[in-house]
């Protein structure tokens, strides 16, 4: 049996007549540059991510760098990150002259650690404060600990930009005594940035990004600089660049973003399926970690997306080994993320090689993602978990 990372081919299958028609529109439109489909699609996201703007970029690298360059950041500046995500938030942050500071991650999620972030805060503002934003990653479909998040943002008056490229629809619960309510991912910074790389649950067939905002003039602004700065057009108040969604794209996500609950949930069903499986075979826990669910048990959870599994990530020590043993078994899997980012080579000469971030270095070593995407069969897991069983055995 031959088991892929993500097969596109069934999704696109049962979508193919309709997108073509809708692809076909546009080019007949002539509308090739922003147009009513761009429009269209951003009030779909707004509604969606429950944001009152919604501003279409050309991918979700581009949404990071359009939010910082509207946020003012720029050369002598820090910016609050994870050391675990992929490249292009720390590359966004050095791209407008800013500087990465980095706290580690919780071993559960392996998301940012609020506590390191409070610490660093603390230390920032005995320093002078330069800190001009926290942008936490809500990593493989699961926010952050965002209700700790914004009261440290409040308390220091940092702006928060929502790194939720892998987490288009997923909830955070904010408790409050007995009170519980859940705000969706992208909606509770000054801005929430996505990506709608293919390979994303609401994937495009090509890159496209999107900014969502609860601030008019901050919606504005990156109105304007998605294109070029322009405000009317040739009236270049501010330096931007040329960020902006294409309508081929938005028709496509448009189509997509209506189905994207019912893939939320198969891919929530393949999670449990998963679950079941190790523990049947005696692996839950160890040797295999499986991906906690952290907000499962919050009142409101059986009805809110606490977690979207844009990736299904287990931790093993003998990681490299068993991605070995399951490629020579004709299964695909993926390392997410095999270097923290103040590793890489790019980063050296910005003097991060002396620093270490033990929990997320431990996470690197040992995090190994496995198909999980929403056409996934019950005999593949089941085919992927006896694998491993195997390999443990063997």
């Amino acid at each position: 049996m031959n088991v892929s990372l993500l097969d596109l081919k069934p999704q696109m299958s049962a979508l193919r007549e309709e997108v073509i028609r809708a692809v076909t529109g546009v080019i007949e439109s002539t509308q090739y540059i922003l147009g009513p489909e761009v429009d269209r699609f951003e009030e779909a996201v707004a509604a969606y991510c429950g944001a009152p703007y919604a501003v279409g970029v050309s991918s979700g690298t581009d949404a990071l760098l359009v939010s910082l360059m509207a946020l003012g950041i720029g050369p002598g500046d820090l910016v609050l990150t994870t050391p675990y995500t992929f490249f292009a938030t720390v590359g966004s942050i050095l791209r407008v002259g800013a500087l990465p500071v980095f706290a580690d991650i919780e071993p559960d999620g392996m998301n940012i650690d609020s506590e390191r972030m409070a610490d660093l805060l603390a230390g920032d503002r005995r320093h002078g404060g330069r800190l001009k934003a926290i942008m936490p990653v809500h990593l493989f479909g699961q926010c952050a600990d965002m209700q700790r998040i914004m009261e440290l943002a409040g308390e220091y008056e940092v702006p928060v930009i929502e790194d939720a490229a892998q987490a288009i629809g997923s909830d955070c619960p904010f408790v409050d005594g007995d009170h519980v309510s859940w705000k969706r991912a992208g909606s509770m910074g000054i801005a929430g940035c996505f990506s709608f790389f293919p390979s994303k649950n609401l994937g495009g067939i090509g890159d496209g990004g999107m900014v969502v905002t609860g601030d008019r003039e901050f919606a504005e602004r990156l109105r304007s600089l998605r294109n070029h700065g322009a405000q009317p057009k040739y009236h270049h108040a501010r330096i931007g660049g040329n960020f902006r969604l294409d309508p081929i794209q938005a028709c496509v996500l448009n189509i997509k973003l209506s189905h994207l609950e019912e893939w939320h949930e198969a891919r929530r069903r393949n999670s449990d399926l998963y679950r079941r499986l190790f523990v049947a075979a005696g692996l839950a826990g160890d040797p295999v970690g499986l991906p906690p669910a952290l907000y499962k048990d919050v009142p409101g959870s059986a009805i809110n997306n606490y977690h979207i599994y844009n990736q299904f990530v287990i931790r093993v020590p003998e990681r490299d080994r068993l991605r070995d043993f399951l490629k020579e078994n004709n299964i695909d899997s993926e390392v997410y993320y095999p270097l923290c980012l103040h590793q890489q080579e790019c980063l050296r000469t910005y003097g991060f090689a002396g620093l270490s971030y033990p929990v997320a270095e431990q996470a690197a070593s040992e995090a190994l993602a496995l198909p999980i995407y929403p056409e996934l069969r019950p005999e593949q897991q089941e085919y992927i978990v006896a694998t491993i069983a195997g390999f443990f055995k063997g």
